[in-house]
């Protein structure tokens, strides 16, 4: 068996990272956070795809993608995650761990932000750690592969 392989699927407008409203997500860019993904990714043994999309049509192909072909996925579905009916389908379809990110206290925030259609699919969500929250949740998916594989 090889290295585990875990999706990072971020949502729209996470490409504007760094740009966007810095006081509320950080100076960080997105491809900081695949740099931090991918150093994660080589210290816990597992391989990662990090990928992001403005289009929710592209997040769901990508996700019907991975059913086959990755043992996990985290996901930071940004907007989708108030909205997308469609894309926590395409979750419930996958019958591996996935992880929910949020880069902000999504909790101290606007009322509509504090639901999210992904939660009751994910095994963990992790929201408000900043950029680091990735990191969380590759760590967090490295313990849940290994206690699969120990199974």
């Amino acid at each position: 068996m090889g290295m585990p392989s875990v999706l990072v699927l971020n949502g729209p407008n996470l490409n504007l990272l760094g740009t966007r409203e810095p006081a509320i997500y950080g100076a960080e860019t997105l491809d900081d956070v695949a740099a931090l993904c991918r150093e994660a990714a080589g210290r816990l043994g597992i391989e990662i795809d990090f990928r992001q999309s403005n289009a929710e049509h592209q997040l769901i192909d990508w996700l019907h993608e991975a059913r086959t072909h990755v043992d996990g996925i985290v996901i930071n579905p940004a907007a989708y995650t108030h909205t997308s009916v469609a894309i926590a389908d395409a979750l419930s379809a996958i019958a591996k761990p996935v992880i929910e990110v949020h880069i902000s206290n999504v909790h101290k925030r606007e009322a509509f932000r504090h639901h999210s259609f992904v939660s009751p699919i994910a095994e963990a969500i992790i929201v408000g750690c900043g950029t680091q929250g990735y990191v969380l949740a590759l760590e967090r998916m490295a313990t849940l592969l290994a206690k699969k594989v120990a199974q």
